[in-house]
């Protein structure tokens, strides 16, 4: 097994505490099935917030998933680049697998699919 790196990103319409927690699960679960993955080979998550969304911390609704737990977390906000997206969330999943990289499947909903068009895949 080799330690890679899933990214994912996703936007919220308002900076409300229900929203970020709800839009932070709805995307790693996507990244989770998306790739096949359970919690136990997940080394750390990294979580990133753009400056204008500060009604909570995402990693919250993360501890909340059964099996969760014990994942390690951190929250950070995103460099603030004039013009960059906003109120938009992005997470990386440090994972241990056998897949090769071209094989990860990076997730990207909402509007931060124009983030990357290139990974962007519709379900």
């Amino acid at each position: 097994m080799v330690n890679r790196g899933i990214r994912g990103a996703t936007t919220v319409n308002r900076n409300e505490e229900q929203e970020i927690l709800r839009e932070t699960v709805l995307l790693l679960r996507e990244m989770v099935e998306r790739n096949d993955i359970i919690a136990e080979d997940i080394c750390s998550v990294w979580i990133t917030m753009t400056t204008d969304l500060d009604a909570t911390f995402p990693a919250r609704a993360i501890r909340e998933i059964e099996g969760w737990e014990l994942v390690p977390l951190m929250c950070s906000t995103e460099i603030p680049v004039k013009g960059s997206l906003p109120k938009c969330i992005r997470l990386m999943v440090q994972v241990n697998t056998d897949k090769s990289q071209r094989d990860i499947r990076h997730v990207y909903l909402n509007e931060a699919q124009k983030l990357r068009p290139d990974l962007s895949e519709s379900k």
